[in-house]
């Protein structure tokens, strides 16, 4: 019986001392420094990438070649300021024109992309 008595004392006394649950501030230190690195990284850069592509689509101007989200290429034959269509002249030899929205839009080419999509 003797065992017995010791663990029930051994169980009975106090243990080494726990933390608070709480936790520092500092504990969340790195959680933080993720977030800001994501934000950083991913969030930042899209939101400029956006506001670019925005800007881009509001200084479209008749005869400008561009590429759409497909894969078209063609040129702007009209472009309506209170409209989000735009009128697309892809084909100079039989005037085939499409009328499609801005945002499908994905890209203003520069002479030299122009003059490689003639090309091909």
């Amino acid at each position: 019986m003797k065992p017995v008595l010791e663990s029930i004392c051994l169980f009975a006394q106090d243990g080494v001392p726990q933390p608070p649950a709480g936790g520092s501030p500092i504990s969340f230190l790195p959680f933080i420094m993720i977030a800001v690195l994501f934000y950083l990284l991913l969030v930042r850069p899209e939101r400029r990438k956006q506001a670019e592509h925005l800007s881009m689509l509001q200084t479209l101007k008749k005869n400008d070649r561009v590429l759409t989200a497909s894969g078209i290429f063609g040129t702007i034959a009209q472009v309506n300021p209170g409209s989000d269509e735009v009128l697309l002249k892809i084909d100079e030899g039989n005037n085939t024109r499409i009328r499609i929205l801005r945002s499908s839009i994905s890209r203003i080419l520069s002479e030299t992309d122009a003059g490689d999509a003639k090309v091909e």
